[in-house]
C-alpha cells in the first residue's frame, strides 16, 4: 500500500513539474512575441507622429535677438547661436536672402569644406542652434569620426538638420540614403504640387492648396520609406505612369514626397530634407517652416502682418488713361473681396486736385464716383500739380502746392486728417534690405514690394526698374513739413501675388503703423537711374570710396594706411576729430548720420577714371552689422584686410590698452581673460570675446564674403608688412589695379631708433608715425602664450582651410605656426 502511494506521489509530482516547465516555456515565448511585435508596431505603425519635444517659443519676435536666451539645454544665456552652414555660393546667397526678408536676426558660419567639421562648442556651450547641408550627400558621407561628433552634438543639444539634393547628370536613379531607412528616385518630372495637412512643422505654409500642374524641370527627387520617422511634407505626382512603374505599385499616379519631415524617431535627430534645391517658391516657405521648428521657433515669423495698399494718382493722367466708373466700381468689388480676408481692409489714396475733371466725361464721372464714395477710402495728398517734391528748391512755393491741394479736400469733403499716409519710401535695392525709418518723429514705411504702377500703359516699361531703390533723406528743413502729409519719392502700389503664404486664420490687420526697424541700410544712389534723377544735383557718388581698409585692430592698419596714402593716385579720407584717421561709419552710431555726413570726409576726385579713394576703419573687421552695411552702400569696392598671429594681436590689444588706461587694473583683467574657464561668470566671459574674438580670422572673413566676392577681397600678411613693406605694397598695388606702379622701395626707409619702416624724406630724413605707433611692448609670458596658441589654434586651421578654398597664399606666420606644431 505504502509502496503504492509512493508512486502515485512520483507521478503527480511528474505532471506538475511537466507543466511548469510548459508554463515558463510558453512565458518566454509569450515575451518574444510581444517584443518583436511592440518593435514593429513602433517603427512602421503609421500612427506614431510624435517627435522628441522642442522648447517652443510663442514666435512673437521676428526672430533669435543677439544675445537673447533661448532656454535650451546647454546654451546659456548671452552666448550667440549661429546657424552653420555647409553651403556653396549660390544656396548660400540664397538662405542668406530668405533670413534677411523674412527679418530674422540671426548669425552663420560657413563650415569648413572638405568633409570636415566645425567647432561645435564653446565653454561647455553648443555654438550652433541649426546645421544645414546643401549637399545631403556629404552630410551622410562624412568620415565616422565627424559624422558622430556632430550626429551626438545634435542629439545632446537638440539641433535639426536640413539638407537639399539635387540631381545631376551623375546621380543614380534610385539609391537607398546611407545609414537611413531612406530611398531616393531622382531625375523625375513631376505635376500637382500639394501640402500634407498632417506635416508637424507646417506654421505659416498653409496645408490647403494644390499647385496645379506641371512643376518646372525634370531633376526632380523623390524620397520613399515604410519608417514611421518620416511625414511627408510636399507631395507631387509623376508626369507619367510609367516613368515610376519600376518601383511603385497601385495607382496609376500616386503622390511622392518631394520634401520630408523626420521626426528623430530613428536616431533621436530631427531633420527635413529636400528633393531639389528652394528655386521653386513653395521650398522657400516651407524652408521658412522648416527653420522655425527645428529651432522650436526661436527663429520664426510672427503671423501678424501689416498691409497697406496705394493707388497712386487719383485725378491724374491724360485723356484715355484716366479712372473711369467701371474703374471706380472695380476698386470698390476688390475691396470688398479684400475684407474678406483682412478685416477692414483699406486702399489708401493718393490724389492730385488740381487734375479734377480734366478727362473725358466718362472720367469726369468717375472723379464724381470716387468723391461719392470718398469715406470708403483712406486719402493722402500728392502735390498740387502732381509735381515731384525734390524738384522744388523754394520752401514757400512748396508749401503754397502742399496748401492747394488741402483747400481742395476741403472743398470736396475728403477725409485727410485719418492719421494713414502714403505707404512709405523704397528704402534699399533689394526688397529682402526694406526697412522703414524715423525721421524728426515722423514714421516712414518701407516699400514691402515695387511692382504695379497706376500708370498701366507703361506697366512693361515699369516692370524693368523694379531692380534699385535706396533711402535718401534731403537734411533740408522743410522735409519733415512735407514729409508729414506725402511722400517725397516716386509712389508705387503694393503688387498682391495670389499664393498660398499665410494662413486665413493669421492676425493680419490693415494699418499704416508698421514695425519700424532699427536695421535700415543706405544704398548708393547712383546704381538706379531712377534714383540718381532724384537726388540732388550737387552731389555725386564719386565722392564714395573704391576700396576699404577694414583691419582688424592692432594688426598694422595705420601703416597701411600711411603707406597707400603716399602713392600719387591714392586718396584717403580726411580726419576725424574724434576718432582720427578712421571715420567708423559702418561699424557704429555714425551711421546714423547718413550718406551726406560720411560722403563729407572725401573730396572731390580730380580724376574720377583713376583716382582711388579709400578709408580706414579697423573695427569694421570683427562688427557683425559692418559687411552688410558696407555692400550695401559700395558693393563694388575692394577690401583689405590685414592679419598678424592672432596671439600677437590681442597681446597688442592689451598693451594698447594698458597705455591708454589704468595699467594694474588692465593687468588683472587679461590675466583674467586669458585664464578664464568654463565656470567663470558671464562678466569675464563677456571680456574674453571682446578681447579675444577678433583674432577668430576665419569666422569674420566668411561673414564678409558672404557679401562681397573673393575677388574683392585681398589679405594683406601684417608681418610681411612689418618687415618687408615693398613687397607687400606691390602686392596690393597690383589687386587694387592703381596706376601708376608706386616705387615703395625708394619711398621707405627703415628707422633704427622707431624700429619699424617710415617714409623716406629728402636730406636722409624720416617722416615716421607718432610716438602711439610702433611702440616695444614686453614680451608675453610663456603662460600666456601658451593658452592664446591653444585658444585660437583650431581658428588657425578654419582661416588655414579658407585661404586654401579662396586661392589666398598664406600670411608667412601662419606657416610658420603650422610647421611648428603638430596639428598641421
Amino acid at each position: 500500500m505504502a509502496t503504492a502511494g509512493l508512486g502515485l506521489w512520483k507521478l503527480l509530482r511528474g505532471v506538475r513539474q511537466l507543466e511548469l516547465h510548459r508554463l515558463i516555456l510558453a512565458l518566454i515565448i509569450f515575451c518574444l512575441l510581444s517584443m518583436a511585435f511592440l518593435a514593429y508596431y513602433i517603427s512602421n505603425n503609421p500612427k506614431i507622429k510624435e517627435a522628441p519635444p522642442l522648447p517652443f517659443s510663442d514666435c512673437g519676435g521676428a526672430g533669435m535677438a543677439p544675445g537673447s536666451s533661448t532656454g535650451a539645454a546647454g546654451w546659456a544665456p548671452g552666448v550667440q547661436r549661429a546657424l552653420c552652414l555647409f553651403l556653396g555660393v549660390r544656396l548660400g546667397q540664397e538662405i542668406i536672402a530668405i533670413l534677411e526678408s523674412s527679418r530674422f536676426r540671426y548669425q552663420t558660419e560657413i563650415a569648413p569644406g572638405k568633409g570636415g567639421v566645425p567647432t561645435l562648442t564653446e565653454q561647455n556651450q553648443g555654438r550652433y542652434a541649426l546645421i544645414i547641408y546643401e549637399n545631403l550627400l556629404k552630410y551622410v558621407n562624412l568620415d565616422a569620426w565627424n559624422r558622430d561628433l556632430l550626429d551626438k552634438y545634435c542629439s545632446e543639444y537638440g539641433v535639426g538638420v536640413i539638407g537639399f539634393y539635387k540631381a545631376n547628370e551623375n546621380s543614380l536613379l534610385s539609391a537607398q540614403l546611407k545609414g537611413f531607412p531612406l530611398f531616393l528616385h531622382s531625375h523625375l518630372g513631376l505635376r500637382d504640387y500639394r501640402i500634407n495637412p498632417s506635416a508637424p512643422l507646417l506654421y505659416i505654409t498653409k496645408p490647403n492648396q494644390v499647385e496645379q500642374g506641371l512643376l518646372p524641370g525634370d531633376d526632380w527627387t523623390v524620397f520613399q520609406s515604410n519608417h514611421s520617422t518620416y511625414e511627408p511634407v510636399l507631395v507631387a505626382s509623376t508626369k507619367s505612369s510609367v516613368s515610376m512603374a519600376h518601383f511603385v505599385a497601385g495607382s496609376s499616379r500616386p503622390a511622392h514626397a518631394t520634401v520630408v519631415q523626420d521626426l528623430g524617431l530613428h536616431d533621436g535627430i530631427q531633420r527635413v530634407l529636400f528633393g531639389n534645391n528652394l528655386n521653386y517658391w513653395l521650398h522657400k516657405l516651407v524652408f521658412v517652416d522648416a527653420i522655425a521648428y527645428l529651432t522650436g521657433r526661436r527663429l520664426c515669423l510672427s503671423l501678424d502682418r501689416h498691409i497697406l495698399v496705394d493707388v497712386d494718382d487719383i485725378f491724374v493722367g491724360k485723356e484715355g488713361t484716366r479712372m473711369k466708373v467701371s474703374d471706380v466700381e472695380a476698386l470698390l468689388n476688390t475691396q470688398n473681396k479684400l475684407r474678406t480676408l483682412v478685416p477692414n481692409f483699406t486702399f489708401n489714396l493718393g490724389f492730385s486736385g488740381k487734375f479734377y475733371h480734366t478727362g473725358t466725361d466718362d472720367e469726369d464721372r468717375g472723379d464724381d464716383m470716387l468723391l461719392e464714395h470718398r469715406m470708403d477710402f483712406w486719402w493722402f495728398p500728392h502735390m498740387w500739380s502732381h509735381m515731384q517734391p525734390h524738384l522744388f528748391h523754394n520752401v514757400s512755393v512748396l508749401a503754397e502746392q502742399m496748401r492747394l491741394n488741402k483747400v481742395f479736400a476741403q472743398e470736396h469733403g475728403i477725409p485727410i486728417d485719418m492719421g494713414h499716409q502714403h505707404g512709405g519710401v523704397p528704402t534699399s535695392a533689394s526688397a529682402r534690405y526694406r526697412r522703414g525709418f524715423i525721421h524728426n518723429g515722423i514714421q516712414v514705411l518701407p516699400r514691402q514690394t515695387c511692382g504695379l504702377f497706376t500708370h498701366t500703359i507703361f506697366y512693361n516699361e515699369y516692370l524693368e526698374v523694379q531692380k534699385s531703390w535706396t533711402r535718401v533723406l534731403e537734411e533740408e528743413s522743410s522735409f519733415s513739413q512735407f514729409c508729414s502729409t506725402l511722400s517725397a519719392f516716386y509712389d508705387a502700389s503694393v503688387q498682391l501675388r495670389k499664393r498660398p503664404l499665410y494662413r486665413r486664420s493669421a492676425s493680419l490687420r490693415n494699418t499704416s503703423k508698421s514695425s519700424l526697424k532699427s536695421g535700415s541700410l543706405w544704398q548708393n544712389p547712383c546704381h538706379d537711374k531712377r534714383h540718381k534723377d532724384i537726388w540732388s544735383k550737387e552731389k555725386t557718388c564719386d565722392r564714395l570710396p573704391r576700396f576699404l581698409i577694414i583691419g582688424p585692430q592692432k594688426t598694422g592698419t595705420t601703416a597701411l594706411h600711411s603707406f597707400l596714402s603716399l602713392h600719387p593716385a591714392i586718396t584717403s579720407s580726411f580726419p576725424s576729430s574724434t576718432t582720427f584717421e578712421e571715420i567708423q561709419f559702418f561699424s557704429g552710431s555714425n551711421y546714423n548720420n547718413g550718406i551726406d555726413w560720411y560722403m563729407d570726409f572725401f573730396p572731390l576726385p580730380s580724376n574720377v577714371s583713376t583716382d582711388f579713394m579709400f578709408e580706414k576703419s579697423a573695427n569694421y573687421f570683427d562688427t557683425e552689422v559692418a559687411p552688410k552695411r558696407a555692400a550695401a552702400l559700395l558693393p563694388r569696392a575692394k577690401v583689405l584686410a590685414i592679419l598678424i598671429h592672432p596671439a600677437d594681436r590681442a597681446h597688442s590689444w592689451y598693451q594698447h590698452q594698458r597705455a591708454h588706461q589704468d595699467p594694474a587694473a588692465l593687468n588683472n583683467t587679461f590675466h583674467a581673460v586669458v585664464t578664464a574657464s568654463a565656470s567663470a561668470p558671464r562678466d569675464l566671459l563677456a571680456l574674453q570675446r571682446r578681447c579675444l574674438t577678433p583674432g577668430v580670422y576665419a569666422a569674420h572673413l566668411e561673414r564678409w564674403l558672404l557679401y562681397y566676392q573673393p575677388s574683392q577681397l585681398h589679405i594683406v600678411d601684417g608681418a610681411l608688412l612689418r618687415s618687408n613693406p615693398a613687397l607687400v605694397m606691390e602686392g596690393v598695388q597690383k589687386f587694387l589695379g592703381v596706376t601708376p606702379v608706386f616705387n615703395y622701395t625708394q619711398a621707405l626707409i627703415y628707422d633704427d631708433s622707431k624700429g619699424f619702416w617710415c617714409q623716406r624724406l629728402d636730406g636722409g630724413r624720416t617722416k615716421c608715425l607718432g610716438k602711439s605707433k610702433g611702440r616695444k611692448y614686453t614680451e608675453m609670458s610663456t603662460e600666456t602664450r601658451a593658452y592664446l596658441t591653444e585658444y585660437y589654434r583650431e581658428h588657425n586651421v578654419e582661416l588655414l582651410r579658407l585661404l586654401n578654398r579662396l586661392g589666398q597664399p598664406l600670411p608667412s606666420w601662419l606657416r610658420q605656426d603650422l610647421q611648428s606644431t603638430s596639428w598641421s
